[in-house]
């Protein structure tokens, strides 16, 4: 077997995170707490939100904000809204919004950027359009001065799931700010990890208030005393201790993660800067290869991983790519989940609709892959990518 030279993850903890899981384990006390709302605080003045929500995963992070959406009084989205969504995306960009009986209307993605179409977005927009699910694909942040601008006056929703670009800017402002709301992952894999985790953003008092209750079963316990759900909570803590007011969850996350996801958050602006640093070593090699499309960044990215997208007719199937990477130790994976559209999922259980064609994302879906980046420095790992690149394609 190949020695694996160019992994897809690795970590970024030292004694830092480890030091914060043992002040936890000290205190005896787990479940969210003051290191969960210490990480929110900190976690929203980075991202120049007003609030943000930590929950148990990125997965959690996207239900939420789609579940406030619904109990929200001037979003308000109801069952058969329509919401416009990125034909290439994780499945928990869309499985939120099937669970809350919305709509998905699937758009096509730019073959360069990876994310949204400009032309077939506009095209796409309707009288029934209610929101846009904006996705920031491997780092990138979609353009959102031109979208904002085809819905300026509208009733239409902007979020982002942000889930893969977290610390990525336009004019330095963070991806994950420019709609209603902001999703992000603090998975293993993503720029930081908390072990499991994940956040949500939001300018919107209202909208922060209702996350409260929904992450927590529906109560009214982790609300403000005066807040925008149920005006005035009791001055009673036993009578406000088990009072249900939304149909809620339990996506609350642990006190270590929260402590964990303060040293992580001290790190991101080094993690964020050589990452940047390297994808100037990868256009570095990949320029020199024709057969091979890279990703065209949108204001700065935040480069989670490199796209590949086999160019038309370079001869070279996907399968003998890979098979070349994985020769030199280089390993890869598709582009998310492909075109979405296509999956079983979709076509069985979904209400749904294509906007016109989806042919870019199709042809990602069999001619994409994208390989890892990290928070140090990638010179021997691309030297090991030039080699496979040579190899398949000479």
């Amino acid at each position: 077997m190949t020695e694996t030279v160019f992994t897809l993850a690795t970590s970024s903890w030292d004694d830092k995170e480890l030091a914060a899981i043992n002040r936890v384990v000290a205190s005896g006390f787990f479940s969210m707490g003051k290191e969960v709302a210490a990480f929110e605080a900190q976690f929203a003045a980075f991202m120049g939100s007003a609030y943000s929500v930590m929950v148990n995963s990125g997965s959690s992070a996207n239900l939420l904000m789609v579940a406030a959406m619904r109990y929200h009084s001037k979003v308000n989205l109801q069952p058969g809204d329509e919401v416009i969504v990125p034909a290439v995306s994780w499945s928990t960009t869309y499985s939120p919004l099937y669970q809350y009986g919305l709509k998905l209307k699937f758009v096509d993605v730019d073959l360069q950027t990876l994310n949204f179409d400009l032309e077939a977005l506009e095209q796409a927009i309707g009288p029934n359009t209610r929101a846009i699910m904006a996705v920031n694909l491997l780092g990138n942040p979609n353009d959102y001065a031109a979208i904002n601008k085809m819905i300026a006056g509208r009733d239409i929703h902007l979020v982002e799931d942000n889930c893969e670009s977290l610390g990525a800017t336009i004019n330095d402002k963070q991806a994950g700010t420019f709609g209603l709301a902001g999703s992000y992952s603090c998975f293993f894999s993503h720029h930081i990890s908390t072990m499991e985790g994940g956040m949500v953003t939001t300018d919107d008092e209202e909208l922060y208030h209702i996350m409260l209750s929904i992450r927590a079963h529906g109560w009214t316990r982790n609300l403000p005393d005066t807040n925008l759900v149920t005006g005035q909570k009791s001055k009673d803590a036993f009578e406000e201790s088990f009072k249900f007011v939304l149909p809620g969850y339990n996506l609350r996350p642990l006190e270590m993660s929260g402590a964990i996801g303060q040293e992580q958050l001290k790190k991101v602006p080094m993690i964020v800067e050589n990452r940047r640093k390297n994808s100037v070593l990868f256009k570095e090699v990949v320029k020199d290869f024709n057969a091979v499309i890279s990703q065209q960044e949108i204001g700065n990215s935040s480069w989670f991983g490199f796209s590949m997208v086999l160019a038309p007719d370079c001869g070279v199937t996907r399968a003998a790519f890979v098979e070349s990477l994985q020769k030199y130790g280089v390993e890869c994976r598709p582009i998310v989940a492909g075109n979405f559209a296509k999956n079983e999922v979709v076509t069985k259980y979904f209400d749904y609709e294509i906007s016109g064609t989806l042919k870019n994302a199709e042809y990602i879906d069999g001619a994409g892959l994208f390989i890892g980046n990290h928070h140090y420095a990638l010179d021997k790992e691309m030297d090991a990518l030039r080699a496979a690149l040579t190899n398949a394609f000479g």
